[in-house]
């Protein structure tokens, strides 16, 4: 148990320190685009720095399988430099007993990671996209909450909220739709319903439309027109709205489920979403294989010049993993796997593969 906690506690400190550097080189380098991207704006120092700490959790924790095989690799490098694992070895212990410490951590690693390392990125994440829009002058126009989905467009002049109760995969088409729009001097002056909206180019179709104009002297009902079809003007584009449902990263985990069903009951496709979501469950299995791959090149004594050769091969086959990885994801959103298929897949199929280097090196 005594070298159980002595091996953990060194994996601990040398993930630590990996993380450490790539925190340091991390934030240089994104506080050097930073101060190039609003290098003609008013933006203070103060504020890049402060949008460079925020964009630095998302990016660690897309590298937290690279910093995983580089802490287990100097990890048993250090072992066998010291030569603690030849007399761990002659003690009577077995290799593999010997990885059970640093996969205990990083499975430990990866479900802190999971459960409360992510939701901290989801909050900077949108924190850096609202601090990020505002010194850019621009913002999201789409909104889906429980009570439908809500758009936003407008100009100089007006306003315009839109709710709908659904829409379709790309929300150009809307269905149960209110228009309410705003003066320049913030009230409203018109709002209209209708059964189903469609944008085109420069405009939304409004069909069977009802219109009040509340700006009339007159109750709005006096006042109010129906249309069999209106052609109401708009700022929007498809690509706008697709590109303000924002990435999944940028949702905590444990608001990723309702959030799903809200996606589906709008009408949209959460099949995004749902591989992500299965991708970030199947996060801790995956760093405990790149634990096992990276202890599959270095765990035996280490002689002359094959050190390199095999850290070279640990890291290529960690790349490779993550490729697939990814690849599988890609196929997932896709729909050409199933979700559990494109995210599950991999980290088990990773396992295995190191597992089957680690027997037969040790076992013959």
């Amino acid at each position: 148990m005594i070298l159980h906690r002595y091996f953990a506690r060194r994996f601990l400190v040398s993930f630590l320190g990996v993380a450490g550097i790539f925190f340091l080189i991390m934030l240089s380098s994104e506080l050097v685009e930073q101060l190039r991207r609003f290098s003609s704006s008013a933006a203070s120092f103060t504020d890049l720095l402060v949008l460079s700490l925020l964009r630095i959790p998302e990016a660690i924790y897309e590298i937290l399988p690279l910093v995983m095989i580089l802490s287990t690799i100097a990890l048993f490098l250090s072992l066998a430099r010291s030569s603690e694992m030849v007399v761990t070895r002659a003690a009577g212990r077995s290799a593999l007993k010997a990885l059970l410490a640093p996969v205990f951590v990083a499975l430990a690693i990866g479900i802190f990671s999971v459960t409360v390392f992510n939701p901290i990125v989801a909050g900077t994440s949108k924190e850096f996209e609202t601090r990020n829009d505002a010194l850019r002058g621009t913002s999201s126009v789409l909104t889906i909450g429980s009570s439908g989905l809500w758009l936003r467009q407008g100009n100089d002049e007006s306003q315009t909220v839109i709710r709908a109760q659904r829409a379709n995969l790309d929300g150009t088409k809307l269905s149960n739709v209110t228009f309410l729009t705003f003066a320049s001097r913030g009230n409203p002056d018109r709002r209209i319903n209708a059964t189903s909206a469609e944008l085109i180019t420069g405009a939304w179709i409004l069909k069977g439309a009802k219109s009040w104009d509340l700006t009339a002297e007159t109750t709005a009902e006096a006042t109010a027109t129906s249309h069999v079809e209106l052609s109401v003007g708009s700022t929007l584009t498809p690509d706008q709205i697709r590109d303000s449902f924002g990435t999944p990263s940028s949702i905590p985990i444990w608001e990723l489920p309702a959030f799903i069903d809200r996606l589906q009951t709008a009408g949209f496709s959460a099949q995004r979403h749902l591989v992500w979501f299965h991708k970030e469950l199947a996060t801790p299995l995956f760093f405990v294989a790149m634990v096992l791959i990276g202890a599959s090149f270095t765990l035996r004594h280490q002689r002359g010049g094959r050190t390199g050769m095999m850290v070279m091969f640990a890291i290529l086959l960690a790349f490779v993993i993550y490729f697939i990885r990814n690849f599988a994801q890609v196929l997932g959103e896709n729909g050409q796997l199933p979700v559990i298929l494109s995210a599950w897949a991999p980290p088990f199929a990773a396992i295995g593969l190191a597992m089957g280097f680690l027997l037969h090196n040790e076992d013959g």
